[in-house]
């Protein structure tokens, strides 16, 4: 190679890593990796969603919606994908999150319980004295996973003081953890974690939100699970980047709603085959799981307002607490 051609290859790689350096980077605070409800953000980087915006977006999984939302409130993070009651206890506790999008169209917690306590478990209210776990809570904000457990508890007249919550985190390795050592007696946790320790025999289900008989004393239950949240300094300084975000999404939820599971996996590039299966079985039981569009529903907005209050009670903050001081629906604009 000659000196000049030499040169010229350097000054492309010199521009090259400039550009790169220079493009905008977005980060993302989300459960997982690979829980169900939040493939959609997994996903985005896979599908170039973000190179197409002209920005890098890189994800912070965490063990629970409360701790994604930390991330975003202590601003490691511009972004967050969580439970949108989850959000709402951190609004009613000052921090600073607007809702945004909604990722989500269906909850699909469940209240599995470890299969070696079949015979002495037939009913929620047989959980006393036992060990429960939720998706990790913080100091500021109780996940959705746990104020669902603990609505749960008291509809079947168990005291809060009469079981141990437990963080179970919102990853295979640590629900399965979990279950599989015994450590829990039960954990309010996510698909299609649930779905693959059934299968393997290890647990049975007592309450699940897609199957409304198990729930019909829980008051909200189509409340609006994983929902895209920013600060309200992010919007008031960078809408472009909100803007950016919410095309991200939408493009991105709509590539799911016009691709089929194994497409959605491929895409994924999950190759392990056990994690494939489960993951295949869950996106075929739950094939309305993800919004559309990412668009705002106000139904789901109003279930999720009556969720909150109902898991509220004696917060006197909370109870008085209205959700649409933290909903901006600029981005993606809402239906019925």
């Amino acid at each position: 190679m000659k000196n000049s051609e030499r040169a010229l290859l350097a000054g492309l790689m010199l521009l090259l890593a400039t550009a790169v350096c220079a493009q905008e980077k977005i980060v993302i605070s989300a459960p997982g990796p690979r829980n169900i409800s939040y493939l959609p953000v997994d996903l985005i980087p896979k599908l170039g969603y973000d190179r197409d915006e002209g920005v890098t977006l890189q994800l912070l999984h965490t063990g629970g919606g409360a701790v994604a939302l930390n991330n975003l409130t202590t601003k490691n993070a511009d972004f967050a994908v969580a439970g949108l009651p989850a959000a709402m206890s951190l609004r009613a506790n000052g921090g600073d999150v607007v809702c945004i999008a909604a990722v989500d169209k269906a909850p699909l917690f469940v209240l599995m319980v470890r299969a070696s306590l079949k015979n002495k478990v037939k009913r929620i209210a047989d959980l006393k004295g036992m060990v429960i776990g939720v998706n990790a809570s913080t100091k500021n904000s109780q996940t959705t996973s746990q104020q669902l457990a603990e609505l749960l508890l008291k509809s079947d007249g168990v005291a809060l003081d009469q079981v141990r919550i437990v963080p179970a985190g919102q990853s295979w390795e640590e629900q399965s953890s979990l279950m599989l050592s015994g450590a829990a007696d039960a954990i309010v946790g996510d698909e299609p974690f649930a779905s693959r320790l059934q299968s393997m025999g290890k647990v049975f289900f007592l309450a699940h939100l897609a199957q409304p008989d198990s729930v019909k004393k829980i008051p909200g239950t189509h409340f609006l699970h994983a929902a895209l949240i920013t600060r309200g300094d992010v919007i008031a300084q960078s809408p472009d980047k909100v803007a950016k975000m919410g095309n991200m999404l939408r493009k991105t939820l709509q590539w799911i709603a016009a691709h089929s599971a194994q497409e959605l996996l491929d895409k994924l590039e999950v190759h392990d085959a056990e994690e494939r299966a489960s993951l295949l079985i869950s996106l075929q039981k739950y094939r309305q799981a993800f919004s559309r569009d990412g668009a705002l529903s106000r139904q789901q907005l109003q279930d999720t307002e009556i969720f909150f209050a109902a898991s509220s009670t004696g917060n006197a903050a909370a109870q008085d607490f209205q959700l649409e001081q933290m909903v901006n629906d600029t981005w993606v604009g809402r239906t019925k």
